[in-house]
């Protein structure tokens, strides 16, 4: 039998329903905004459906519209290159697709060439079209993977609604990029830091020291990986510990320098140490102590997670995050962290992850060899492999939301 509410609680709960309707109202706004006046590229709202075709235009300063994204997650790809005799599309979504080469466009009378791929799970995939072998980024896509590397192109496919690496309509935190003068390098660097909705400046906060890969820029974490998006969804949805994410560079010898194996470790573990984790407790109201620390990064950062931060700077972090990355024979490469005897009692926690494609592939090796090593030692840590995806962000956002962060300084 149905509860009748007397007076005293209908008066307590009508709060709460007003507070959900508002919440249901905004997202409905937010829908709705997006539907036509946010797609075609029109970078009018952030929102989860940036390539729908909703009005039959043409982005800005394009020639056709592609990529067009379409509600049964298909894809049309156009480019116009009379002059082209093969074109071809090679990216991330191909490992999803389980196709191994680059997938060839058909020609039209009227030059532009054209493929339909799909459907594809919902997410976001860098590509790259090659025309007659060279590759570049889709000229008729105004969305960019923001790297340091040869430009790629995003694609965004799109589901019902905002998906949890999309900006949603609950509270957001801040970023700050930071300039500051490295004794380490000799130069000026840049840092990004992310203070979560609540932050009080009185309040301390544990700190996440995140890193790219090889040749990648901070910002890509932010543009590629959406950690801010990820941490403010993470936050609404009561999972994650409220933090602050110092989004560090961990370009500090060039990646095709011959020694850069020899040097890049010890570098990036003085700059850590003599200039990076100065700086943020300085200007920021931090546990300045290893179990208010974690550092994580993908591939090359992983790397830098295990031989500058867990070989060479155990006494700073006490939580690790290495993500799509490992070491064959680390009794070698990291005897240090090996061989600490009461290692379990200085590491609050330390994930390895990957992606699902990534355990049948030539990464696995490393993974394996780290994990392995971690086994026989009896080295407390978790490993997962997740996501529908290989070495990309596909990978790397599924391990932050999934795993990492809700984990991260329980």
């Amino acid at each position: 039998m149905q509860k009748n509410l007397n007076n005293r609680e209908l008066h307590s709960t009508k709060p709460k329903l007003i507070e959900m309707f508002k919440k249901i109202q905004m997202m409905a706004i937010a829908l709705t905004m997006c539907g036509a006046a946010s797609a075609q590229q029109s970078n009018v709202n952030l929102c989860h459906n940036p390539q729908k075709d909703t009005e039959g235009l043409v982005p800005f300063s394009a020639s056709l519209n592609s990529p067009q994204v379409n509600d049964d997650q298909t894809v049309i790809f156009r480019i116009k290159a009379p002059q082209a005799s093969e074109v071809k599309l090679s990216g991330a979504m191909l490992t999803v697709m389980h196709e191994k080469s680059p997938m060839p466009f058909t020609k039209g009378e009227d030059g532009i060439w054209t493929l339909k791929i799909g459907p594809l799970p919902v997410d976001m995939y860098q590509y790259n079209i090659i025309i007659d072998g060279v590759s570049m980024a889709d000229p008729n896509n105004t969305y960019a993977s923001f790297t340091a590397m040869p430009p790629s192109s995003e694609l965004i496919i799109h589901g019902d609604g905002p998906q949890w690496y999309d900006a949603k309509p609950v509270p957001h935190g801040s970023i700050t990029r930071h300039i500051y003068t490295s004794s380490v390098t000799g130069g000026e660097r840049d840092m990004y830091v992310y203070t979560p909705p609540t932050f009080d400046p009185n309040k301390k906060y544990p700190v996440l020291y995140l890193m790219g890969g090889s040749g990648e820029l901070p910002s890509n974490w932010m543009y590629d990986g959406r950690v801010n998006f990820i941490m403010d969804n993470l936050l609404a949805e009561g999972k994650a510990t409220p933090m602050i994410i110092a989004i560090i560079n961990n370009q500090v010898v060039h990646r095709n320098h011959p020694k850069h194996a020899d040097l890049t470790f010890d570098v990036m573990a003085r700059e850590l140490r003599d200039v990076i984790v100065p700086f943020v407790d300085s200007h920021y109201n931090t546990i300045a102590n290893p179990h208010g620390r974690a550092i994580s990064g993908l591939s090359m950062g992983g790397r830098h997670t295990m031989f500058s931060g867990m070989e060479r700077n155990l006494d700073l972090f006490a939580n690790f995050g290495v993500l799509s990355a490992g070491d064959a024979d680390p009794a070698k490469t990291m005897p240090t962290f090996m061989n600490t005897s009461n290692v379990n009692d200085k590491v609050d926690y330390l994930f390895v992850g990957q992606g699902t494609e990534e355990e049948s592939g030539f990464f696995n090796v490393r993974v394996k060899g780290f994990t392995d090593a971690l086994k026989a030692r009896n080295i407390n840590h978790e490993y997962y492999a997740g996501g529908h995806g290989g070495h990309d962000w596909s990978t790397w956002r599924h391990l932050l939301y999934y795993r990492f962060l809700p984990n991260l300084f329980k």
